[in-house]
């Protein structure tokens, strides 16, 4: 069974849903539409995940995947208790990513692509060293690459940002990290040596483009940007790969979820 959205001989698929359609893609471009077409306005509540079961015949997977590819284009919000709430009537090509705790990064990798552009094993100076928590004379992995948010399609968009990684000497011999990566590289760390990354630390400034960053992004040199470092640690603290990202400001968007604990706390608590 196909889903029965009555195609609109006057409105071409939008360029973020063409390609091969799966059902849910197929949903996911008649809620455009009907986005688009002022059906549901900005601030209105799109049908619940139920609701678009019964409306469209799709299992709640299918409607979950469809909203979730109308997220990634900026169309709407979802809110706990709330609903899902119209944001915006057309598409963006940037990426908003929502941090709750450490498995969010997997997330962000899986809904984004990595391309890796350049690879080398580099005997770090005492500079670099400082910012790696290294000894000078290591030989340390040098990434370099683009990461790019996927249309509901699969196919990448334009570059969200420039990436540079740095891996520990010890996973300095990882396989498969070339090309276009659909994963996270620490990930990778862990599923080849058996590492765990327990923790990561997140620095974030806003900067302006240099020439070389805004010509790989298209982007204006001197526009805003918005410069994100992670540093992932084992169960030991220790570094084990040290990832720098910059980003357009209008591609990229960082939400994180702060929630208190029930019982903690009390009388002298800041408002």
């Amino acid at each position: 069974m196909t889903l029965d959205a009555e195609p609109n001989p006057h409105h071409s698929p939008n360029p973020a849903l063409q390609g091969s359609q799966p059902r849910y893609v197929q949903l996911a471009q008649t809620l455009l539409n009907e986005i688009e077409s002022g059906h549901y306005p900005v601030g209105s509540l799109l049908p619940t995940e139920f609701e678009l079961c019964e409306q469209f015949g799709v299992s709640r997977s299918t409607a979950r995947e469809a909203v979730k590819r109308l997220v990634q284009l900026g169309l709407v919000v979802r809110q706990p208790r709330v609903g899902t709430t119209v944001r915006a009537r057309t598409a963006t090509t940037g990426y908003r990513q929502s941090m709750a705790d450490v498995s969010d990064l997997y997330q962000y990798a899986t809904e984004t692509t990595l391309v890796i552009e350049s690879r080398a094993t580099v005997q770090i100076d005492a500079e670099q060293a400082q910012s790696l928590e290294a000894t000078a004379g290591e030989t340390w992995l040098n990434l370099h690459g683009r990461r790019h948010a996927r249309t509901p399609s699969g196919e990448p968009a334009a570059p969200i940002c420039v990436t540079e990684l740095w891996l520990h000497p010890a996973f300095r011999s990882i396989q498969g990290i070339q090309g276009a990566l659909q994963g996270a590289v620490h990930a990778a760390i862990e599923q080849q040596f058996g590492e765990l990354i327990t923790e990561v630390e997140q620095e974030i400034r806003a900067v302006a483009l240099n020439k070389a960053d805004a010509e790989v992004l298209g982007a204006p040199a001197g526009s805003p940007g918005l410069w994100v470092r992670r540093r992932y640690r084992n169960r030991m603290g220790q570094l084990v790969e040290l990832a720098t990202s910059i980003h357009p400001a209008d591609r990229f968007s960082y939400t994180t979820v702060l929630r208190r604990e029930w019982g903690v706390g009390g009388k002298g608590d800041a408002a």
